[in-house]
């Protein structure tokens, strides 16, 4: 198996959905940040481009968005559908291509405008069911068990409540998420990971002064003794996430260093009725696989898509909160699905590089049940 490294890699703002990228086409500006990419890493002879997309147009936005960026017609590009888990997969590709020996260089990550999500419709409507008058819908079904356009956050719902959490718990995670991305966006962080798009070049969902005041006025979302909310709910995003992957014999050959390595990547699967578990599920195989721990990280990143999802960790690592989801999670940036994987490596890799050095996990959890996870090692 050859070694993997991450050479480097970009994102836009994180937009919120109807914002500033809201008549933005999202190979339109995946694009862009592909160009800029590119020429900020000046590489050459690219093998291919995966990304992820969840709720586009159709097509292969990925091969439009590398042709629309001026990449030559011979190299393929590929779009990949895993949900909110999408980019990790794009990225999942990319590296078993690399360490199979099938390529030496790949962008990788992922891309999705909310702001532009299509109605679509069935050729025939089904009027039997509630979800597809005249046979329109915008969310896929996502479960055998469940025909519903808000399946996902009666997914957080129903972990929630198995969970026992309270709504107080939840509450926290989602402060802390905005307290640490407004300090990262203070002092500056990740600004160097960002590229300006239509005007914006910074993350305009934080909330500087969100306060569990707020948070407690919030109305729950499934009536009274409900626990899930709008504020311990991710927004939904436009924006977009690619990374650089290259084998060890492009480095020797181009005389480059890369002082991050992919080391391994995990997909999992589980009950689709609670989703939320993904992101635990993939990483506990992951972490079993290559025989490590949590305690090993030095920084760990899951996505945050519902506050539950940090209750879980938190639960069973009350000790490595601190090393979690460093500069805040998607309840305050956002969550482009489909970007969101990529989106979580390069704020790993800054985290793991504050705390030193070392391994960092990230892991993604996706609409039916699925997980991706990532490890990677820092060295200096």
């Amino acid at each position: 198996m050859e070694n993997v490294y991450v050479l480097g890699g970009l994102r836009t703002p994180l937009a919120k959905r109807g914002g500033h990228f809201r008549a933005l086409r999202p190979e339109c500006f995946t694009a862009e940040l592909l160009r800029a990419l590119l020429k900020q890493y000046d590489v050459d002879g690219l093998d291919a481009v995966f990304c992820g997309n969840a709720v586009g147009t159709g097509g292969n936005l990925t091969r439009l968005a590398s042709l629309l960026a001026g990449i030559d017609e011979r190299i393929p590009a590929v779009t990949i559908d895993m949900q909110c888990a999408s980019a990790a997969a794009s990225l999942d590709f990319a590296f078993s291509r690399l360490a199979s020996g099938q390529g030496h260089l790949y962008v990788a990550g992922g891309m999705e405008s909310r702001s532009l999500q299509p109605v679509r419709r069935y050729a025939e409507a089904d009027e039997r069911h509630a979800l597809l008058p005249h046979g329109e819908y915008m969310t896929a079904q996502f479960s055998p068990k469940e025909l519903s356009a808000d399946a996902m956050l009666r997914g957080a719902e129903r972990t929630a409540k198995e969970e026992k959490a309270s709504r107080t718990e939840l509450e926290e995670w989602a402060a802390r998420s905005h307290a640490r991305a407004a300090a990262a966006r203070r002092e500056g962080s990740l600004q160097k990971l960002i590229v300006p798009i239509a005007g914006l070049s910074k993350d305009d969902g934080i909330r500087e002064t969100m306060s569990l005041g707020f948070l407690k006025r919030l109305p729950p979302l499934f009536g009274t003794g409900g626990l899930t909310t709008a504020g311990t709910s991710c927004r939904m995003n436009d924006g977009a996430a690619l990374v650089l992957l290259c084998s060890e014999e492009y480095l020797t050959k181009m005389e480059r260093k890369a002082d991050v390595r992919l080391l391994a990547v995990e997909m999992s699967g589980g009950d689709p009725l609670y989703s939320p578990r993904g992101a635990m599920q993939a990483a506990d195989q992951l972490l079993e696989r290559m025989r490590l721990s949590y305690e090993d990280m030095a920084a760990i990143e899951f996505n945050e898509s519902f506050a539950v999802i940090d209750v879980l960790f938190a639960r069973r690592y009350p000790k490595l909160v601190g090393r979690y989801n460093t500069f805040g999670g998607a309840l305050a940036y956002g969550h482009p699905y489909g970007a969101s994987g990529a989106v979580l490596l390069l704020h790993l890799i800054e985290a793991v590089k504050k705390h030193g050095g070392g391994y960092g996990l990230l892991s993604i959890a996706g609409a039916g049940g699925v997980g991706e996870a990532i490890l990677v090692e820092i060295f200096g």
